[in-house]
């Protein structure tokens, strides 16, 4: 064996060590959301370890663990450290990663990272196997249920999962309402799979001459607050939907059957392969992300007019976002 194929046999091994620990970035950003990205927000100046064990104020805390999570943290480029010659410990500041995780911010992912890293939703990661070789969804081979039933029936983790939706959510509109114009659109419009609402009272927000419904399944609707222009409608599309002028379809499909790149190399397209995973564990009639071929296709088949897609990458908010334009035809 030369030196050459050495290096890459140590290589593949390191490679395969990270993938095995990769959980561990979800265990610690969650950590990092749940007390110390606010503590460092809060006080708006980088703070040292002693600053932040403080503001924590737990008479029980392990400081050498939290020491090492904050080490942990700043390799993995979540949070920076910086050094100050007047101060004789290390200071913690947070960077373009870490401000993604702000609680009480409409540009943030801290409610959607507290639903992924939830037990229930990764406990089911585990069944991936079986539902490839015995057929079914990761979430049935784990607990005997789909996931709408599941979470219909976990109150708890129905709250969790339309926050981690409506923060996803809030993450895109901005960007959507920014680079899309919806002044054609009138009379109703009618956001299927609207969850709590989010995104169907932004546009009526700023387009207060479309009449917005919000559609969804009734333990999804309990969760939605009052918005002044949406009416909040309870129903199963499968069976039936409000008659309106147009629909708003979004991060909804790809749940039964994004613009998916496999050999991409854009900055979210390894998001977007994990979230296909994801997709095929999660939901039970085809759940997958498409690509744009795989999309027209899709619309063809509906009998739909040609599509106008159309992309957009903002600074904020998070993703390289994709709107297809359709009509029925007559």
């Amino acid at each position: 064996m030369n030196k050459k194929e050495e290096d890459a046999i140590i290589q593949g091994q390191s490679m395969i060590m990270q993938h095995l620990q990769s959980f561990l970035i979800g265990v610690a950003i969650r950590c990092a959301i749940e007390k110390i990205v606010d503590i460092i927000h809060n006080r708006g100046v980088p703070l040292t370890l002693t600053h932040i064990a403080h503001e924590i104020n737990s008479p029980t805390l392990n400081l050498d663990g939290l020491s090492r999570l904050m080490r942990f943290l700043v390799r993995k480029q979540i949070l920076d450290e910086v050094h100050e010659p007047e101060c004789n410990e290390p200071l913690y500041v947070l960077n373009y990663c870490s401000k993604w995780l702000k609680h009480d911010e409409r540009n943030s992912l801290a409610a959607f990272t507290m639903w992924m890293t939830h037990p229930d939703s990764t406990s089911n990661f585990l069944g991936l196997k079986q539902s490839i070789i015995e057929g079914d969804t990761a979430i049935q081979k784990t607990y005997g249920v789909e996931l709408w039933d599941f979470v219909s029936t976990n109150p708890q983790y129905n709250r969790i999962f339309n926050e981690g939706m409506a923060c996803f959510t809030w993450s895109t509109m901005d960007a959507i309402l920014s680079s899309y114009e919806f002044h054609g659109v009138k009379g109703t419009s009618v956001d299927i799979g609207g969850g709590i609402g989010t995104a169907i009272n932004d546009i009526v927000t700023k387009y207060p001459h479309i009449k917005g419904i919000n559609f969804d399944l009734p333990h999804i609707i309990s969760d939605a607050p009052t918005y002044q222009g949406v009416t909040h409608v309870e129903g199963d599309m499968f069976k039936a939907i409000p008659p309106a002028n147009s629909y708003l379809i979004k991060s909804v499909l790809h749940n039964w059957d994004i613009i998916l790149n496999p050999r991409g190399d854009g900055v979210f397209d390894d998001a977007c392969i994990n979230f296909d995973i994801i997709m095929f564990m999660a939901c039970n009639i085809g759940g997958r992300e498409r690509t744009e071929d795989e999309w027209k296709a899709i619309l063809e088949d509906a009998q739909f007019n040609s599509s106008k897609l159309s992309r957009f990458l903002r600074t904020y908010p998070l993703w390289k976002l994709t709107m297809i334009d359709a009509s029925k035809r007559v």
